[in-house]
């Protein structure tokens, strides 16, 4: 009895990435060299940008049975029983190892470092990112053997795609009976970005083939090992060093630095320096002043007789002018809007898909703008009367229940964002401006409060803001759990511990649902 098994492999890639390219030179390296060949492919749902498995089979024509008869081979990978598993990104290689597909007794895992977040890790209510040492070293545990780099700065630096770099890696790491002249003319046939894919493959060939260690260091390539970390994506946009800016030529920005410069201590004035200049962004140089004579009132505080320690002090101010600008510039939808229609956008887009000159780039935008946010952006009398449940606030949320497709790069899509981004104007008199500003003003007006005598309490209470963050429903559930955080405050008198509040404030990022936090509330008896 014949016992022969084909060679099964796996490939795992999000859409874009040229997955369905690279399992198609598999099957042809196999075609050309004597095997019988067959590939299926299971799209995912859409995380990121739509993951897939392709899977392939190749079978020896050799030891077919009889003249003229094929195998039969499979459509599906099945857990426990692959031989190759290419993932195009570290989470995918994660993916593969969760499924079953990496196993020690066979597996070779051949993967890249580097991340693209999933919708699950950008949409938690705190840092859901998963760490990527962790992934690392479960994959190293799964994997009879696993080759891992940074396939997407290889691909980058190149000028091709993962794909080829994949393709090389393949060919490198020699578990497949083919030359690398086998592999090199699959690749030539294909006829499409020949030359950047022969480069790619060279590059990722002549590294895997040349390291033992089963881990390739690409030239300026992040690359993690095992329970050592990784250097990590930068998180949500925030105020950050930006050292001494540039002297401006409008002179209303050369006084608001000069403020900086002169009313807050040198352990403030970077974070400071950002907040005006995401501010002005955001709004207007007098939108900036405002944030400085905000912060200015918790440095006046601690001037006036605080217990405050130095380091205290330091700590306070940084905090509130990192979060008091981040609360400042909150993502309404004319934010959103003026966002979507820079040219800077279309700049970085066409550069992601890697789009010539001579090509049409089509950008399709996902909104769903719920009846709250309609409410938001109308003046505040109006947006109040709108959001009150008679007739009109019906009408408004039946037309709002479904989402639409707008294309910015049409000129109808562009121009109906860029009207709503001009409302910029008139932010301050709508509802969502009125609404924000109260509550940072009551925000300070505790902090301030907290200065006199518990100044660590203080400080605990400015990184609240954090828990109001996003639009639409993160915004909503983050807006949710920072009331129930402060009237917990309110409750207890303004005498919790720092180190409750922190607790209660790290229990409503824990859960969208607010689970976490019912329980620390219940524990410490402020339910």
């Amino acid at each position: 009895m014949n016992h022969a098994q084909p060679i099964k492999i796996a490939v795992l890639a999000m859409g874009g990435e040229g997955g369905g390219v690279l399992a198609d030179w598999i099957v042809d390296l196999g075609e050309h060299n004597g095997y019988h060949a067959q590939t299926t492919s299971v799209p995912g749902v859409a995380q990121r940008t739509g993951a897939t498995i392709y899977y392939v089979e190749l079978f020896p024509r050799e030891r077919d049975h009889a003249p003229g008869r094929t195998p039969v081979l499979a459509l599906m990978p099945t857990p426990g029983d692959v031989d190759i598993v290419l993932a195009s990104e570290l989470m995918e290689a994660g993916r593969a190892v969760q499924r079953g597909l990496v196993t020690q007794q066979r597996t070779t895992l051949i993967a890249s470092t580097h991340r693209v977040f999933s919708i699950g890790e950008k949409s938690a209510m705190g840092d859901g990112r998963v760490d990527d040492a962790a992934l690392i070293a479960h994959a190293a545990r799964a994997a009879q053997r696993f080759v891992r780099f940074d396939m997407a700065e290889m691909a980058e630096q190149t000028g091709s795609v993962i794909s080829a770099v994949l393709f090389g890696a393949l060919a490198g790491v020699g578990v497949l009976p083919f030359s690398r002249r086998q592999f090199e003319q699959t690749i030539e046939r294909g006829g499409v970005g020949v030359k950047a894919s022969l480069h790619a493959f060279d590059r990722a060939y002549a590294g895997v083939g040349a390291d033992s260690a089963q881990d390739l260091r690409a030239p300026d390539a992040a690359v993690s090992d095992a329970g050592t970390g990784s250097p990590r994506a930068d998180g949500p946009s925030t105020p950050e060093s930006s050292g001494t800016l540039p002297t401006p030529r409008d002179p209303r920005v050369a006084r608001l630095l000069e403020r900086v410069r002169t009313e807050l201590p040198p352990e403030a004035q970077t974070l400071a320096r950002e907040g005006v200049r995401r501010l002005i962004d955001y709004q207007d140089p007098a939108y900036a002043e405002l944030y400085l004579d905000r912060l200015l009132r918790v440095r006046t505080a601690l001037d006036a007789g605080s217990p405050a320690t130095a380091t205290e002090t330091a700590t306070l101010l940084a905090d509130t002018a990192r979060h008091l600008a981040l609360w400042m510039s909150f993502e309404d939808t004319i934010r959103v809007a003026d966002l979507k229609t820079r040219d800077t956008r279309f700049a970085r887009v066409r550069d992601e898909v890697r789009a010539n000159q001579d090509q049409v780039l089509a950008i399709n935008e996902f909104l769903h703008p719920r009846i709250e946010e309609i409410c938001d952006t109308l003046p505040a009398p109006l947006g109040r009367w709108l959001a009150q449940p008679r007739w009109a606030h019906r009408v408004v949320a039946r037309l709002a229940s479904h989402g639409r497709v707008v294309s910015t790069t049409s000129l109808r899509g562009y121009l109906l964002l860029y009207a709503v981004a001009r409302l910029r104007a008139i932010r301050r008199c709508t509802l969502r401006y009125v609404v924000e500003q109260a509550r940072i003003d009551n925000w300070l007006e505790q902090i301030v409060a907290l200065v006199a005598d518990r100044p660590a309490l203080a400080i605990e209470v400015a990184r609240c803001q954090r828990l109001v963050k996003g639009y639409g429903d993160t915004y909503a559930r983050g807006v949710g759990n920072y009331l129930t955080v402060m009237a917990a405050l309110a409750r207890s008198g303004g005498q919790l511990a720092p180190a409750t509040l922190h607790e209660l404030r790290d229990a409503a990022l824990a859960d969208e649902h607010g689970h976490a936090l019912k329980a620390a509330l219940s524990r410490h008896a402020l339910a």
